[in-house]
C-alpha cells in the first residue's frame, strides 16, 4: 500500500442517528420500526431510519408511500426535530475536542478525526475510538460506529464494516488483504448505479478493480477512474480539514435506485430546502445565489443556477426557486440518481468549519 501510512484517522459514525433520538426521546418506540422523514400517503421520501425498519428494506431516499408498502405499522415521524437533532450533535462535537482539534465533521451524525497528535498524548487510536464511543454513550444514551486507519477512505468504509455499535481497525499492513475481497459497493465513492455497471465489466471486488490499469479506468469511469485506481491500492492523501473559506451551503442524497416520478423529485427537492434552510438560519448566514445539481441515470451531470436581487428570505422561497429551476431541466423525463441543492453569494463570510454542507459546484 502506497501513501502516508503514519497517520492516525478515526470515522466516527452516529447509528442511525435521527431515529434514534426519537426511540430515545419516546420509549414507546424503542425496539419499533421507525422511519424520520414523511407521512405513508405523501410523496415525501425517507431521511432515516432505525434498524428495525431496515429490516424490511427500508433505506435512505426511498418514498415513503414505498417504505409503507414494506412495513405498514412502522411509526412514520413526518416532522423531524432537528432542532433536537443540533442540540445532541453538538454535544457529540464536544466529546471530539476532547480527544483531538483536528476535526472535519461531513454532517449532524459524522465526522473525521485525525488523532495522530490528540490531547490524551495517546499513541492507540483503537484506544481513543473506545473512549470517544463509551463518551457518547454516556452522555446521550445512543450508539456510534467508528472505524479507525491510516486515511480517510479506509477509516470511512470500516466504520460502515460493523454497524450498528461497532469498531473495526483497518492498520497499514491489513489494507490490502481487506481491500482485495471488499465488494466494489462498499468503497467509498462508489454508489449503486456505479457498482452495478462495475458488476457488468466483471469488477466484483476490490482485487477486480486493482487489476485494471489507470487509462482503462479513467476511459470508463472519466475523472473518477483515477480515484478509484488509487482506493484500490489503499491511497487517500486527502487531510482532515477543520476550517475553509465557506463559499457555499447545500446538501445533495444518491438515491439507491434512479427516480423517474417528477412529483417525488419535487418533494425530496422541498425537504433538501428546508434542510438548507435550516444550516443557514443556524449560521446566520443569508445568500443570493441558489444552485440546483441533477446526475442522471447515464451519469451526466448538470448544475442550473439563479442569483436574486435580494437575499433568500425563506424555506419556501429557496424551494420555490430550486423547483423552477429544476422544471427547465429533464428532470423526471430522465431518471436521475443524484439531486442537490445549495445557496451562495453570501453577504458577508464566514469561516466553515462543517464539511459536507459545503458543496462547490
Amino acid at each position: 500500500m502506497a501513501g502516508d501510512s503514519t497517520r492516525k484517522i478515526i470515522h466516527v459514525d452516529m447509528d442511525a442517528f435521527y431515529a434514534s433520538v426519537e426511540q430515545r426521546n419516546n420509549p414507546e418506540l424503542q425496539g419499533k420500526p421507525v422511519v424520520v422523514g414523511g407521512r405513508p400517503d405523501s410523496r415525501g421520501v425517507v431521511s432515516t431510519c432505525s434498524y428495525e425498519a431496515r429490516v424490511f428494506g427500508i433505506r435512505s431516499a426511498m418514498p415513503t408511500s414505498e417504505a409503507y408498502r414494506r412495513c405498514p405499522h412502522a411509526v412514520f415521524i413526518a416532522n423531524a426535530d432537528f432542532t433536537e437533532y443540533r442540540r445532541v450533535s453538538h454535544q457529540i462535537h464536544d466529546i471530539f475536542r476532547e480527544v483531538t482539534d483536528r476535526i472535519e465533521p461531513l454532517s449532524l451524525d459524522e465526522a473525521y478525526l485525525d488523532v495522530t497528535a490528540n490531547h490524551f498524548q495517546e499513541e492507540s487510536a483503537t484506544r481513543l475510538a473506545k473512549y470517544i464511543r463509551k463518551r457518547i454513550l454516556e452522555e446521550t444514551e445512543l450508539t456510534a460506529s467508528a472505524g479507525v486507519s491510516f486515511n480517510k477512505a479506509l477509516a470511512k468504509i470500516a466504520s460502515d464494516w460493523n454497524k450498528p455499535d461497532g469498531l473495526t481497525v483497518i492498520r497499514p499492513d491489513q489494507a490490502r488483504g481487506f481491500l482485495t475481497d471488499l465488494p466494489v459497493s462498499k468503497f467509498w465513492g462508489v454508489g449503486p448505479v456505479t457498482a452495478a455497471k462495475m458488476e457488468e465489466l466483471g469488477i466484483r471486488t476490490g482485487g477486480d478493480l486493482r487489476s485494471w490499469p489507470l487509462w482503462k479506468l479513467t476511459s470508463v469511469f472519466g475523472k473518477s477512474g483515477p480515484w478509484y485506481y488509487r482506493l484500490s491500492r489503499g491511497i487517500d492523501e486527502r487531510e482532515v480539514v477543520t476550517e475553509r473559506i465557506r463559499k457555499s451551503l447545500g446538501k445533495e442524497r444518491t438515491f439507491g435506485d434512479d427516480v423517474s416520478d417528477s412529483d417525488q423529485l419535487m418533494s425530496f427537492l422541498e425537504n433538501l430546502s428546508h434542510d438548507i434552510w435550516e444550516e443557514l438560519e443556524e449560521r446566520g448566514l443569508k445568500g443570493k445565489t441558489i444552485t440546483l445539481k441533477i446526475k442522471y441515470a447515464d451519469f451526466k451531470q448538470i448544475t442550473r443556477s439563479r442569483t436574486l436581487d435580494n437575499p433568500v428570505s425563506s424555506p419556501e422561497s429557496l424551494y420555490s426557486h430550486a423547483a423552477s429551476l429544476m422544471r427547465a431541466t429533464e428532470a423526471g423525463r430522465r431518471p436521475v440518481r443524484l439531486l442537490g441543492a445549495c445557496v451562495s453569494t453570501f453577504c458577508g463570510s464566514e469561516i466553515d468549519q462543517s464539511g459536507q454542507l459545503s458543496l462547490d459546484f
